[in-house]
């Protein structure tokens, strides 16, 4: 009977502490619990063997002083208030491509709002096949798995709703003046922190499943950014001075997302969402060269209510850029 009991003791004492924010004492957790002192005494291991630490007091019991950064299961759902978002997470501490694992399990059947998630991401890929990199226990790297019911041709517009997410998750958590460059980079001043690739399974009326791809630099340091990319990205640490909770950005974006993806599915379009977007966007109302088969350069005017990049150029005509054929850049740098 103890020994089942046992199953997720470590979870629940965890629980108990955080809610109580004050000494337990061993006694406490036996009654609470129906387990001997031995099983909370090796719950307790357990969990300083993950990086908790405790400070353990004769007579008063034990106190939660530090926990370590982690984005498993267990630390994601506990900050998560969704309807839908993080429904079902799969935690991985290590593996290739949280997108490649995402289509897996939306071919298997998962249900819409399922989250894939990773601790060491070895092969990660954004926009136009470049590298992403997630080194261990340092930075984000999750897919979020998407079956929506509306129409195939809309789907390239999540990738800017979940962009708007990413940037409003990320300021909410840190205080950070995050931007966006189009049509998904949260920038933070000029150098990005951020990468997403958005790819889709569909026949040509129906979608079977969108997978989102969000790679965060969260607690990279500068040394960590290869020599030559330095001057154009950044982490959320070396922004803020401070190591920042991956669990808590991971639950912000989450939330953000839910919010505006059930605002997007109203209307199929970003009207809804086109004024908190461009509120956001650092190019709006600057000088921007599209890096077309023949390039130009334009003033950036915002974003159309199908996501595409309104450039007035220099001749007064107004183009629209379609994120999925080009690039856009500032003519100054990265933004």
């Amino acid at each position: 009977m103890e020994e089942k009991k046992k199953e997720g003791l470590p979870e629940k004492i965890l629980k108990t502490m955080e809610e109580r924010g004050d000494y337990v004492s061993g006694q406490e957790l036996c009654d609470r619990f129906g387990v001997s002192r031995t099983a909370v005494w090796k719950a307790v291991k357990a969990l300083k063997e993950k990086g908790y630490r405790f400070d353990a007091a004769q007579n008063r019991g034990y106190l939660l002083v530090d926990q370590p950064d982690t984005v498993e299961e267990n630390d994601i759902k506990k900050r998560l208030h969704t309807k839908w978002a993080g429904c079902k997470v799969h935690f991985f501490p290590e593996t290739g491509s949280t997108n490649t694992d995402a289509k897996r399990y939306a071919e298997a059947g998962d249900p819409h709002g399922t989250l894939v998630i990773t601790d060491n991401q070895t092969g990660g890929r954004g926009r136009r096949g470049h590298e992403w990199s997630s080194p261990k226990g340092v930075n984000i790297a999750m897919t979020l798995i998407l079956k929506p019911k509306f129409p195939p041709e809309k789907a390239s517009q999540l990738t800017l709703v979940m962009g708007l997410a990413v940037a409003e998750g990320i300021r909410e958590v840190t205080g950070l003046q995050t931007g966006i460059k189009w049509p998904n980079d949260t920038v933070i001043g000029t150098k990005k922190a951020t990468g997403i690739l958005t790819e889709m399974s569909a026949e040509p009326d129906f979608i079977q499943y969108v997978v989102i791809g969000i790679g965060i630099n969260v607690n990279s340091e500068v040394t960590d950014f290869p020599e030559e990319i330095r001057d154009i990205v950044t982490s959320l640490k070396v922004e803020t001075g401070e190591t920042v909770s991956r669990s808590e950005i991971v639950a912000a974006v989450l939330t953000r997302f839910e919010q505006n993806y059930d605002t997007f599915v109203k209307t199929l379009d970003l009207s809804g969402l086109k004024e908190q977007y461009e509120t956001l966007l650092v190019n709006k109302d600057r000088a921007v060269r599209v890096l077309d088969t023949a390039p130009y350069e334009g003033i950036c005017r915002g974003i159309d209510e199908a996501g595409n990049l309104l450039v007035e150029k220099e001749d007064g005509e107004t183009v629209r850029v379609n994120a999925g054929e080009v690039s856009v850049r500032g003519l100054y740098g990265y933004t």
